[in-house]
């Protein structure tokens, strides 16, 4: 597990389960589809991906979702480090989850005696300037005007960080539109236009862009 979280990095796990239980925190599962935590905001509480996936979505006063962010293993959620106005933050299961909560105030109060909470808080600074990257990437996707670019613009992401121009789709087709600000219809039809025009090619959700 330590190997593997880039949260818990240098931290041996003897230590790592010591801090954790002196840290008060809690652990919980979670099955797919389930709220991990409802209206976050105002509390300093910091989740951390064990393992699975999950969405952080807004809902608005008319109970329109949009996704803000994609969670996978290894990755943190908190009201800290997100803004919104007028509107719920939550987290939901996309696949069965574990995660780890800790209090941030507690947090600090160790970093002033205990080496292993200054390595913990150093690792979640380098995770949230991760997600600084991520949500400058999203910020370019969304003033992307078209539907037929910001889809385009995606993939070409994805097809980057995968290092290859084929690649499987993560999101469901509704999770993709409501990622991209956009009406799940009109994506479709997008989508069928892009494929006609020979531009990508879509075969049971995975993707392969064919511009050169």
């Amino acid at each position: 597990m330590v190997e593997k979280q880039g949260i818990y990095k240098n931290i041996e796990e003897k230590n790592l389960k010591k801090l954790l239980h002196d840290l008060q925190s809690t652990t919980h599962l979670y099955t797919q589809t389930e709220t991990i935590a409802y209206s976050i905001s105002g509390r300093n509480i910091i989740g951390i991906m064990e393992s699975g996936n999950a969405n952080l979505v807004r809902f608005d006063y008319d109970g329109v979702r949009t996704i803000i962010d994609e969670l996978a293993e290894g990755d943190i959620f908190s009201d800290m480090f997100v803004e919104t106005i007028s509107s719920e933050l939550s987290v939901i299961a996309t696949t069965k989850c574990k995660v780890t909560f800790i209090e941030y105030n507690e947090l600090l109060k160790k970093c002033k005696s205990n080496e292993n909470a200054i390595i913990l808080l150093n690792n979640l600074f380098k995770n949230v300037t991760k997600k600084l990257i991520k949500r400058n990437e999203r910020i370019e996707l969304l003033t992307t005007r078209s539907i037929r670019n910001k889809l385009l613009s995606y993939f070409e992401l994805q097809a980057k960080k995968n290092n290859s121009k084929s690649f499987n789709l993560r999101y469901t087709y509704t999770d993709l539109a409501d990622y991209l600000a956009i009406d799940r219809s009109a994506m479709m039809r997008e989508l069928k236009n892009l494929k006609d025009d020979k531009l990508i090619t879509d075969i049971n959700k995975k993707i392969t862009i064919n511009i050169k």
